[in-house]
């Protein structure tokens, strides 16, 4: 049977995007992204509540995204979710769920101050091994 796995997001910036190298130097940027759910609540009071999402992006996609985006920008990003496992230094088993990036879309200018949106595809992470980021715990 087929199977979809899509993530789609618009939202802002929790922090600025972190860049670091795999061992075999590949680029790979992290941030966090949030999103808003407003609705009217049965007494008619305006409720809202912020979902945060973890971004992971590859490549030369990652290198812009550091460069280009900051905390509290607007993107559009699309991807796949993925969830992984590792053991932290005092022995714990931790598991994340994040969004791998196949493209990023800067919203606005920078600093929000409006201007032409701008894509940045991301490469697929590498598929050998257990995980394409088994050596960065983030």
């Amino acid at each position: 049977m087929a199977s979809v796995n899509k993530a789609i997001l618009i939202g802002n910036l929790g922090r600025d995007p972190e860049l670091r190298f795999t061992k075999d130097g590949r680029p790979v940027a992290n941030f966090t992204l949030a999103t808003n759910e407003r609705w009217r609540d049965k007494e008619g009071n305006n409720q809202e509540r912020t979902e945060w999402h973890r971004i992971v992006v590859w490549d030369k996609a990652a290198e812009n995204c550091a460069q280009y985006l900051a905390k509290g920008r607007s993107c559009y990003v699309e991807g796949r979710l993925q969830t992984r496992e590792w053991e932290d230094k005092d022995g714990n088993k931790r598991h994340t769920t994040e969004v791998v990036a196949q493209q990023v879309t800067f919203l606005g200018g920078r600093g929000d101050a409006g201007g032409r949106p701008s894509d940045v595809e991301a490469a697929p992470p590498p598929s050998s091994g257990g995980g394409p980021s088994d050596d960065i715990p983030f």
